[in-house]
């Protein structure tokens, strides 16, 4: 690939990156969302090719600003325990709990035996840059999600006088539960276009 090609191939991703934790309610700059390719071949691509090192950034919840997450392009082709290791040290300088690595091309199973054992300490996430080439939600076939908070959910239940075993599923790893960051018991509302009310919503529990 040409570092032409691989500049273009990561201005998409680092835009979908950007776009997911602004969905996620975290604070995004308008600039950094709209940021078109000359602007980041200018930025980020001076020397020919990208210093991914240079995209890492961190954002505030919009709600908390103390909920923090950190977001860390690998530059490791083939993510080992080295990069996590690197990635834990910056979330503890930074006292970051939350963080996302984004790769070129694989992961280890030794890399994921880090995210799995650190679980009760830190929030860690993974993605491809395969993954993020494309803005899944924005796919026009690819209906609304809406992720409840926890009181939301409880009122929910109590409308219906429903338990959480009756809620149809989505799974952890399913593709837009990935995205949002779902966790185990949560509630995403879907709404979906229909032909006789303009739309309906239906409602999942990621398991």
């Amino acid at each position: 690939m040409s570092e032409q090609d691989e500049t273009a191939r990561l201005w998409k991703v680092n835009r979908t990156i950007h776009e997911l934790v602004k969905d996620r309610g975290f604070q995004v700059s308008e600039d950094e969302l709209n940021m078109d390719l000359n602007t980041f071949r200018d930025t980020f691509a001076s020397n020919g090719s990208v210093d991914r090192m240079q995209l890492n950034f961190f954002a505030a919840s919009r709600l908390n600003t103390s909920d923090l997450v950190y977001i860390y392009f690998s530059e490791e082709k083939n993510v080992g325990v080295k990069s996590m290791r690197k990635l834990l040290q910056i979330l503890e300088e930074k006292a970051i709990q939350r963080g996302i690595i984004v790769f070129p091309s694989t992961m280890t199973s030794s890399a994921r035996k880090v995210i799995t054992a650190m679980a009760a300490t830190y929030k860690l996430e993974e993605f491809s840059e395969s993954d993020l080439l494309v803005n899944i939600v924005h796919h026009t076939l690819v209906p609304r999600h809406d992720v409840l908070s926890q009181e939301e959910k409880k009122l929910l239940l109590e409308k219906y006088r429903l338990k959480e075993t009756q809620l149809p599923r989505i799974q952890l790893a399913d593709p837009v539960a990935r995205y949002y960051g779902l966790r185990r018991g949560q509630v995403v509302k879907i709404t979906r276009p229909s032909e006789t009310s303009g739309r309906y919503a239906s409602y999942r529990i990621c398991f």
